[in-house]
């Protein structure tokens, strides 16, 4: 029997707890019905035929399933068909019955993801079926007529985030680390998911009796599939969900490892200019720059606009393009002996490209506090996303750190927390963070700075979690331990340039990743016919480096994004000069 149906008689009603949308201030099926399902007229489908295969169907039949990969959007000629949200314990409700005129389409068609909901035909009808690739050229073709579907798509998909339709639903209890740490995965690459909280909901109860977790088994997952995950890790997780492809024996133009800002960038660039790109990065899109609540300074922006929201824009754009998204995926080796590299994957898999684009960014800094690691996800976080703000409504908070991603934090947890403490080493803010959020922090009454502090022990509570923080005053080395149980962590971040080890691609004392000029002359490859390296190119000709971790960037959003698109320029250069180099002579010598 399937284990859906079984949940299903375990629990009659399922609540939901909508996630955090990949845009805010989107609004609702109401508010937004026109530009959600916009009405293409005849003359809009005679010029969408070009691109699709007439497909006729029977009342009854099921165009797609939620968790099954659809074939594509599908134009509505003849004939209705009904739109039904069903979340992974089988119950199903209509959101919308469509028509001709009307398609059938998120952002997941764009790339051949499995489907969020089902289609199912009410009538006897026709349509056009345009494949995933068809539809990407029909969005760049048709530029007036692309705009109305893209901005659909992307209306859609924030609606069934904020529905918690169409992923999985996750059952535990609300400050379970494991439960905050897949809210958090999922939240961040924008993908939907219901919440049953056993202490609120009795259908959680019910689902829990049947089928019995430990502690350490939480949170049940369940997938639209049916399949039942016990406390999965991300990988896991997504490979249920289908929200990654096997990348396997694949040979791509361009590989850019990290998508954050600089990695984004390149694949949207690169993509864009006809370049077979690969992205992989081992958590969510958007990097460090994903988990910051508002960027005020970044151009084109007055209000300001959250690293989730900006990352969430570039992602479906590289989509649009063609760019393959694989996330999470995990770039483990790379080996640059010869053309083309080989980029080794989790569990033994690789894939070949003819460059790399190292754009891994950077992972957190931990401070040195004793167990510290204890700690992590009870109570001490290096990322404040409305999931950890919520835990900290009308409670004392502390935070750790002096630059713009502090505080952005700071300033975003002013409007949950009853206060924030603000914990700096030095003794201002005016050498790390901008003037704008300084006089921001200085204008909000319930976030304190304290200079010249520093924590020195954390303390918990009977159940393992953060209870106590004891901070110490530097010049007079005054202790305070205040009742804080939650502790955000911003004091900058190590370059992740781990899996470069061994490749030949050379490191700087502190494991970043030199480039042009600032290659040490020892490092520089020996005479491969393409000259000396590029200024955002390593020593290994035809792997670049660009965003956080580059030696020498400028740690700034603005900054990795123009690298991302400088670096395609010099990805063409390297191309074309390696096509144009003799066959017997090497791309590479040895360092």
């Amino acid at each position: 029997m399937n284990e859906a149906v079984e949940a299903k008689n375990a629990s009659k009603n399922a609540s939901q707890n909508g996630s955090m949308a990949a845009e805010s201030g989107l609004g609702t099926i109401d508010t937004r019905r026109e530009q959600m399902f916009p009405k293409l007229t005849t003359e809009e489908i005679d010029r969408i035929r070009r691109f699709g295969e007439v497909r006729r169907y029977a009342a009854g039949e099921m165009l797609y399933r939620t968790g099954e990969t659809a074939p594509g959007m599908f134009v509505l000629i003849k004939g209705r068909v009904a739109i039904e949200k069903r979340d992974p314990l089988g119950h199903a409700e209509t959101i919308v019955e469509m028509g001709p005129g009307d398609f059938l389409a998120e952002v997941a068609q764009l790339s051949g993801g499995p489907s969020l909901v089902d289609a199912r035909a009410l009538t006897d009808g026709e349509a056009l079926l345009v494949s995933p690739s068809r539809l990407r050229a029909l969005l760049i073709a048709e530029v007036h007529l692309g705009e109305r579907i893209m901005r659909a798509l992307i209306l859609r998909r924030v609606f069934l985030i904020e529905a918690g339709t169409g992923g999985p639903c996750l059952i535990g209890p609300a400050n379970h680390p494991n439960m905050v740490r897949l809210q958090h995965f999922l939240a961040r690459n924008a993908y939907p998911h219901a919440v049953l909280d056993p202490a609120e909901d009795r259908d959680a109860q019910a689902l829990l009796k049947h089928y019995p977790c430990t502690n350490d088994e939480l949170p049940l997952a369940i997938c639209p599939d049916g399949s039942i995950l016990k406390n999965p890790d991300e990988f896991e997780l997504a490979r249920a969900l289908g929200m990654v492809s096997d990348p396997r024996d694949r040979h791509y133009d361009v590989a850019v490892v990290g998508a954050g800002p600089a990695g984004l960038a390149t694949a949207v660039y690169a993509a864009s200019e006809g370049l077979s790109v690969s992205v992989f990065d081992a958590r969510a899109f958007g990097g460090q720059a994903g988990a910051s609540s508002c960027i005020e300074n970044y151009l084109g922006f007055p209000t300001g606009i959250s690293g989730q929201a900006l990352a969430g824009r570039a992602y479906v754009q590289a989509q649009k393009f063609g760019a393959e998204m694989m996330i999470p995926e995990e770039a483990t080796t790379l080996d640059c002996g010869a053309q083309p590299f080989v980029l080794g994957l989790r569990g033994g898999r690789s894939v070949k490209a003819t460059t790399v684009v190292v754009a891994s960014g950077a992972r957190y800094r931990r401070p040195d506090i004793p167990n510290l690691q204890q700690f992590e996800g009870r109570g001490v976080w290096y990322w404040a996303s409305p999931i950890e703000a919520r835990m900290c409504r009308k409670e004392e908070v502390a935070l750790v750190g002096g630059g713009n991603s502090a505080g952005q934090a700071a300033v975003f947890l002013s409007g949950y927390a009853k206060k924030v403490w603000m914990l700096v080493r030095g003794t201002s803010l005016a050498e790390s963070m901008s003037q704008y959020l300084i006089d921001r922090i200085k204008a909000t009454p319930n976030i304190e700075l304290l200079t010249c502090t520093e924590i020195v022990a954390l303390a918990p509570s009977p159940d393992g979690e953060l209870q106590a923080v004891r901070w110490r005053d530097r010049r007079t080395g005054q202790e305070i331990e205040k009742p804080v149980r939650n502790v955000f962590i911003f004091i900058g971040a190590d370059p992740a340039t781990g899996w470069l080890q061994d490749c030949g691609v050379a490191l700087d004392a502190k494991g970043f990743v030199p480039t042009g000029t600032n290659i040490p002359p020892d490092h520089l490859r020996s005479s491969a016919g393409i000259g000396r390296p590029q200024s955002l190119e390593t020593n290994v000709p035809g792997v670049f480096a660009v965003g956080d971790v580059r030696a020498g960037s400028v740690k700034r959003v603005g900054a990795a994004i123009g690298e991302g698109a400088t670096v395609v320029p010099q990805i063409h250069t390297f191309l074309e000069n390696i096509t144009a180099a003799p066959a017997t002579q090497p791309l590479s010598a040895a360092a």
